[in-house]
């Protein structure tokens, strides 16, 4: 949920600027916009609504030459997604130039003391006032630019990651990070700031991750890191272990496409150097770490936001199944409003892909203050969740660019089936025996996947006949249930069709309502501990001339009498389900998005990390 970019040393920084804000796009945007500070203390900006192409188009033929610059892929929040209210902001009299990712909760009131001493504004946004405080503590104060930024950010309630120029201090940069993640890429006589670690793996591969409230300095290529209480941090340079080809498209068209094709190799990787057949066993630092707390925990609290929380229920499935541990799966966006009971014999579990989710981390946080022991599920190494959890897990999907979640999903289910088995073993409430079987299991899911995919130009005439619904409804019952609810999250998120994951027997309590001859019904309906059942339930659905499409288990005939179209994939335990029946959903939500001329991998309105509540 926007992008900042920042660089500040001896070659162009436009070209590293615009590219930069592309590989930034991902996380979803609507207006862009870049400042360039000449030597000659020049301070250029250039800003448009649209997309980064439209900014290039804008700043075709202007001056570009800048060695320091910043640019920024606005997600609109106080004002409308214009010309005017996309980034960079400048100070009253011009001197200072920012860009911004968050919410300053508290702008409206400091805007109203600003406006009585004399100030005037030009945008709706919250970001113009905060240059403007930084400004007028700079003159009013005489104190430096680094020293007004710092008091300036004393007065903020919010959160943000924020980048300044200073129009008089070209070799001069400054950035801070509040719950909103900054990385810093150092190079050889050359620095730069932002959102990710996706602009800047071309040029380096040594980072600095900001934790929050702290400040980052560079001024003629010295690099200092201080607390907002001006405390001198000593900083930890870390390696990416990203590369450029990861975030690339590798020959497909999309970004989500090469995502699902990337499973059987995500999901391998999530569970490669962890498991041991001949011992069984698992091995996951984390869990191990607290094994006395949880072979005795009477409960785990799972928390997470749209896909993470759908991985959340499959784990509430597995820990109760496995385990026999008591499981509540929360919205983060509503855990900490809702005066949660939690102590110290909790075990909160919070999943994220991006390791940045701000409702998740607000939910760790109430957790924490009440003594809860709390883990993390994440994909981005060096991301805020991991450094404030207790212990964690990461799943080592690899960069996921594309917004709608698929090969992320199917990595914390596999963490979390991982998870479940080693507390069981732990618990003694699985035998050995059953345990190794699970793990066989398990190493034949890459596989099977491979398989799954070998589906798609069948999939692709499914989503023909369907590109045209305006709603659609998702139905499965136990496992099945949160393969429904991620699968109507998809086409959703993708193709602007209005879809319902529902447990099957829901369907008699309302959606029933719904069905007719224009309705596509999608089933989990694998043979698996409620076959019967399914079948009854589409048999309901075709009694009202709904068209059924079915996730059946292979060979399984006698489903063709019952469903108007089938989706075979290859049988598995029940508890691996989600990660071979989600696939096949994946590919039929991109296929009618495509078909229906969808922006597949930047879906309107949406965003990757949602930084903001």
């Amino acid at each position: 949920m926007c992008g900042i970019v920042a660089y500040i040393g001896h070659r162009e920084a436009y070209p590293i600027i615009i590219k930069g804000l592309k590989r930034l796009e991902y996380r979803g945007y609507d207006s862009a916009g870049v400042a360039l500070l000449t030597p000659e203390k020049a301070l250029n900006i250039y800003k448009k609504s649209g997309k980064v192409a439209d900014l290039e188009n804008e700043s075709a033929g202007k001056d570009l030459h800048a060695n320091t610059g910043m640019g920024h892929t606005r997600w609109a929040t106080h004002g409308a997604p214009t010309d005017i209210n996309a980034h960079p902001h400048l100070s009253q009299s011009g001197e200072f130039a920012i860009i911004h990712n968050g919410i300053i909760e508290n702008y409206h009131s400091l805007k109203i003391a600003l406006m009585e001493r004399g100030h005037t504004f030009k945008s709706e946004t919250d970001t113009e006032v905060l240059i403007h405080l930084i400004e007028e503590v700079h003159q009013n104060n005489n104190v430096s630019f680094e020293e007004a930024v710092r008091m300036s950010l004393t007065q903020v309630v919010g959160a943000y990651a924020i980048v300044i120029l200073s129009k008089s201090n070209p070799k001069y940069l400054i950035g801070a990070r509040k719950g909103s993640p900054m990385v810093v890429g150092i190079g050889e006589n050359e620095h730069f700031i932002a959102s990710d670690a996706t602009p800047i793996v071309e040029y380096t591969r040594n980072v600095v991750y900001l934790n929050d409230g702290e400040l980052v300095i560079i001024d003629n290529n010295n690099l200092t890191v201080k607390t907002i209480d001006n405390t001198i941090k000593t900083p930890y340079i870390q390696e990416l272990e990203i590369n450029l080809e990861s975030i690339e498209k590798g020959g497909f068209e999309h970004f989500m496409l090469k995502e699902i094709y990337e499973q059987p190799r995500s999901i391998l990787d999530s569970f490669r150097g962890r498991t041991h057949i001949n011992d069984g066993a698992i091995t996951m630092a984390g869990v191990d770490k607290f094994e006395d707390k949880l072979k005795n925990v009477k409960r785990i609290i799972i928390v997470g936001c749209g896909t993470s929380w759908h991985a959340g229920l499959v784990g509430e499935y597995l820990f109760e199944d496995f385990a026999r541990i008591p499981v509540e799966v929360e919205y983060a966006s509503e855990f900490r409003y809702r005066n949660p009971v939690l102590d110290e014999t909790d075990f909160v579990i919070a999943i994220s892909q991006s390791g940045e989710t701000a409702d998740t981390l607000a939910a760790l946080e109430l957790a924490k203050s009440k003594g809860a022991t709390i883990f993390g599920v994440c994909n981005v190494v060096g991301s805020s969740i991991p450094r404030f959890t207790d212990a964690g897990a990461y799943t080592h999907a690899g960069p996921e660019i594309g917004v709608a979640s698929t090969k992320a999903f199917t990595a914390q289910v596999t963490a979390l089936i991982l998870m479940a088995l080693s507390v069981a073993k732990k618990r003694g409430s699985i035998s050995t025996q059953r345990l190794r079987e699970l793990l066989i299991e398990l190493e034949t899911i890459p596989a099977k996947v491979e398989t799954a995919l070998k589906l798609n130009d069948s999939i692709k005439k499914i989503a023909a006949l369907f590109q045209h619904s305006t709603n659609a409804l998702y139905l499965g019952r136990g496992y099945g249930f949160p393969i429904a609810l991620e699968g109507a999250l998809k086409l959703k998120e993708i193709s602007y069709i209005h879809a319902e994951g529902y447990p099957a027997a829901e369907m008699k309590h309302g959606p029933i309502a719904l069905i007719d001859e224009e309705m596509p019904v999608v089933i989990i309906a694998t043979q698996h501990s409620n076959y019967e059942k399914v079948i009854s339930n589409i048999q309901e659905v075709r009694a009202r001339k709904g068209r059924v499409i079915a996730i059946a288990t292979e060979g399984d005939e006698h489903i063709r009498q019952h469903a108007d179209h089938v989706i075979y994939i290859p049988h598995c335990e029940e508890a691996m389900l989600p990660l071979i029946a989600s696939v096949p959903l994946q590919l039929l939500s991109y296929h009618i998005a495509v078909m229906r001329g969808c922006n597949v991998d930047q879906p309107r309105n949406l965003a990757k990390s949602v930084t903001v509540e």
